[in-house]
């Protein structure tokens, strides 16, 4: 079984393309309704394929794995016709370029290294909140503030740690962010966006396992395809400890990483949230059960939390 496909038979070119079909209903599609009884409320196969002018029986090769080997031009074609969006459009030509290989190397487990570099920019981003996470979320490296805005998470162990888990999962997470109900939606977006292109990851399967079994909205949300991911934005927490505040945030890729993020959260100088996060820059410092602060060292990683709290 080579890696584009899964134990149903089909392809993730073919499953995003038959749930993006299943979501643009006729009428958003500009087509009339017609005559008959639909089964579901999205195209037809026919419909689909007439929009993008190419065959439905190619069209339904496509979909059922049978076909893998989309031009350029009828990527180009079918992204027009679902109507995605250019991030979405991206990601179809990921999955087309995926399901053509006809034997990809097995993927080699990622470095969760982060460099000495990264670690010195997370300390001088204080008392802005600043973590690096891994291409499935995983906490790497954060400064203090970073790691006490998530609030609860600090209770989990180290190696635990993750964002995806945290959203779904912890129960501190519903409260904690005012727009809950995005932030679950951006992280299946993320971790759909890999799953098109290296499915059988250890680091996405291990985790999406986990999420399936444990959270009904994860699983919910895991079948609809979404693959935006916003990078930059405003986002409002209401924080057990130092109350409500919206904030600013940037994601920022790091080059030279399997994957790696860097996500920082700002506020302008003489503000109330600016306030709020020296404060949450100070609480996040503070010293823990045993004895050692956050700032005996530049940006703390989840290596040197385990072994901090088992000195």
């Amino acid at each position: 079984m080579t890696r584009e496909h899964s134990t149903d038979g089909g392809t993730e070119l073919g499953r995003f393309l038959r749930a993006r079909r299943a979501r643009l209903t006729p009428a958003e599609a500009g087509l009339a309704a017609g005559f008959g009884l639909r089964r579901t409320p999205g195209l037809r196969r026919e419909e689909l394929a007439t929009l993008a002018g190419i065959s439905v029986d190619y069209y339904t090769r496509l979909e059922r794995g049978k076909e893998t080997r989309p031009s350029p031009s009828v990527v180009d074609a079918l992204a027009r016709a679902l109507q995605l969006e250019d991030d979405e459009h991206e990601h179809l030509r990921s999955l087309a370029t995926t399901a053509a290989r006809s034997a990809p190397a097995p993927a080699a487990a990622p470095s969760r290294t982060v460099r000495p570099g990264t670690k010195l920019l997370l300390e001088n981003l204080r008392p802005f909140p600043a973590y690096v996470v891994s291409r499935t979320n995983d906490l790497l490296a954060y400064n203090p503030g970073g790691l006490h805005l998530l609030a609860g998470i600090e209770d989990w162990p180290a190696k635990e740690r993750n964002i995806n888990r945290y959203v779904f999962l912890h129960p501190a997470a519903r409260d904690l962010f005012d727009d809950w109900s995005n932030q679950l939606r951006g992280c299946v977006a993320r971790l759909r966006a890999l799953a098109g292109t290296e499915p059988d990851a250890p680091d996405l399967t291990r985790l999406a396992g986990e999420l399936l079994v444990k959270s009904p909205d994860f699983a919910r949300l895991w079948e609809r395809y979404d693959v935006r991911a916003r990078s930059h934005g405003r986002k409002t927490f209401h924080h057990p400890e130092v109350g409500d505040l919206t904030l600013g945030y940037q994601s920022m890729e790091l080059e030279g990483t399997p994957g790696h993020r860097m996500l920082t959260y700002y506020a302008e100088r003489n503000t109330p949230e600016y306030d709020a996060l020296v404060l949450l820059d100070m609480l996040g410092s503070q010293p823990s059960p045993t004895g050692r602060t956050q700032t005996d060292r530049p940006a703390v990683t989840p290596q040197d939390d385990a072994t901090t709290s088992s000195s």
